[in-house]
């Protein structure tokens, strides 16, 4: 590990003097190419060079003590270099996560399907919830949050939404969150006050680039129809409404958030690339699923990965078992906490992993 982190920061060094250079700096592509090299490693030497300046301190503080006479500056020394100890015992544990793979997609922006699932009214209209939920924490994180199509309930509800989310390291926070998602409490529309149980199910894509999926042309049908809103009234009489359909997959894509037919087409061969680059992952996941048996969970849809509980004011996370009691500031989009456990679980995984192959 620590000689390639010597590496690491050897080739951070060499960065930091070529972003000096005028032959770089002149061409915008290479200093483009060198200043993303060079913010990618440095978390890492940043670390690696905590990391060594505890060693030199603990080293010093050991001869000290070694010479000191005094007892209660003995002590003092001994408890000073007990607590460097522990803080090197922690940096090396984050250098073996900032050392993991990355993933690829940890920087893209994201498609975001919501659907109703069992539970009829009461279903959609935790739908609408669930989706506000994540529109508030994107609020807080400074995303921007764009609807490419919704599909209403007659109590106000969302049978279906897929939204794009933009901004910095957005699949990164948000890919654990793809499943289903279990309510618990009384509807609205109980008379009796019994508890029913509903489900909607998340799925979070990474947005796919031109460069991940190529679609050709002889391969898509596009269709256009007039687009109509709640209960089926017109909401333009102009054919703007565009149905997206990959033939090779019979992948299809409705789009009807615009009024102008090219802005839907845009914005449905986005949410198309993004199912296409799913599905090419999910055939590598596949193949690779023998080899992941340690991994809590597949992260397929069909499992239940979180209740929201709310006659108990809990949200347990069965993935990781952890249960929150603060459901009404969870619903209103401070989840970073239950994101903060997903991601240090998943990366202990990964570290497990990574040990056993070294093993």
């Amino acid at each position: 590990m620590f000689e390639r982190l010597e590496q690491i920061e050897s080739k951070y060094e060499e960065l930091n003097q070529a972003l000096a250079s005028p032959e770089i700096v002149s061409d915008s592509s290479r200093y483009q190419k060198a200043a993303k090299a060079h913010s990618e490693l440095q978390p890492v030497v940043e670390k690696y060079r905590e990391y060594k300046d505890l060693t030199r301190g603990i080293e010093e503080s050991k001869a000290l003590a070694a010479d000191e006479t005094d007892p209660e500056m003995l002590a003092y020394a001994n408890e000073e270099l007990g607590k460097l100890e522990e803080r090197l015992g922690q940096v090396e544990e984050e250098l073996k996560v900032l050392l993991l793979p990355k993933d690829p997609n940890d920087e893209k922006n994201v498609v975001l399907e919501i659907r109703a699932g069992t539970g009829g009214d009461e279903a959609t209209l935790f739908a609408a919830e669930i989706f506000r939920m994540y529109n508030r924490y994107a609020e807080s994180q400074r995303w921007k949050v764009e609807v490419l199509s919704a599909s209403e309930s007659g109590v106000g509800g969302l049978k279906e939404v897929i939204a794009i989310i933009e901004g910095q390291g957005v699949y990164s926070r948000l890919k654990y969150e793809s499943g289903v998602h279990r309510v618990q409490r009384v509807p609205q529309t109980e008379t009796q006050g019994r508890v029913h149980t509903s489900a909607v199910t998340v799925a979070v894509l990474p947005e796919a680039e031109d460069v991940d999926i190529k679609i050709e042309a002889k391969d898509i049908r596009i269709d256009t129809f007039c687009s109509s809103g709640p209960g089926g009234q017109s909401v333009n009489t102009t054919y703007s409404a565009v149905r997206i359909t990959h033939l090779p997959t019979n992948t299809v894509v409705s789009c009807q958030d615009e009024k102008s037919q090219i802005k839907n087409r845009e914005k449905g061969m986005r949410v198309l690339r993004a199912r296409l680059y799913e599905m090419e992952q999910q055939k590598q996941q596949e193949a690779l699923a023998k080899e992941r048996k340690a991994m809590v969970g597949s992260g397929d849809r069909s499992e239940k990965i979180r209740t929201y509980n709310f006659p108990q004011n809990r949200v347990t996370d069965h993935r990781i078992g952890l249960t929150m009691h603060q459901l009404p500031e969870f619903m209103d989009g401070r989840i970073q906490p239950m994101i903060d456990a997903l991601i240090t679980h998943f990366q202990a995984e990964k570290l497990k992993e990574q040990s056993a192959a070294v093993a």
